[in-house]
């Protein structure tokens, strides 16, 4: 993983794009196609994760994708392919593994508001951990999105966050509901099960 400089924590919302916010998602929008990996803004920079996403996490978000779907009205889905998510007022834009949205919401184009999002769950990665639960962890409450679910088929746990207050670091999560595999999660209005997920090896 590389990381460029970017926004300071704690920085105030801005009320239009900043320039280096521009100059970060251009200078993507050029290498998107010729650099291997993913790449996402965050308030503190780009991050590049230059491993290919493996076969269990793969296979975790397609559960976690067919469970979520199952008690779901027809109109929302679990989203597990493209936009991104991005806010230029906060210089942000991620990825999320799954979006819980509405199909109204994703019609048009461009990025995805990640205030229509219903929540984001995200499988750890394991060449680059930090990125779900300390990076996503800070920017997914600044963006506005009210449930955040990691699963990490490192250890068999997970954690869903919820309940976005003010802090003096900024917008953060203020409930943390801890599972272990195995036990049935809630999140959102849905609960679905948690056994049988694949793990890393």
């Amino acid at each position: 993983m590389t990381r460029a400089p970017g926004h300071t924590r704690g920085a105030s919302a801005m009320t239009a794009a900043s320039p280096l916010y521009l100059t970060m998602r251009d200078a993507l929008e050029r290498l998107d196609d010729t650099v291997p990996g993913k790449f996402e803004i965050t308030s503190e920079g780009i991050v590049h994760d230059m491993m290919a996403p493996s076969r269990p996490h793969e296979l975790t978000v397609l559960q976690l994708r067919r469970r979520l779907e199952k008690g779901m009205p027809e109109e929302l889905v679990a989203h597990t392919g493209e936009p991104d998510v991005e806010s230029e007022p906060q210089g942000v834009m991620r990825h999320p593994d799954i979006m819980v949205i509405s199909m109204a919401d994703m019609e048009g184009e461009g990025s995805f508001d990640p205030r229509t999002l219903i929540a984001a769950i995200e499988v750890v990665s394991r060449s680059n951990p930090d990125n779900d639960w300390v990076g996503k962890l800070r920017d997914y409450p600044l963006l506005g999105i009210p449930v955040y679910a990691i699963f990490d088929p490192r250890t068999g746990t997970g954690a869903v966050f919820t309940d976005i207050h003010p802090t003096p670091d900024g917008p953060r999560y203020a409930t943390r509901k801890d599972f272990f595999y195995g036990e049935d999660v809630t999140i959102a209005d849905w609960t679905v099960s948690t056994a049988d997920l694949p793990r890393y090896p």
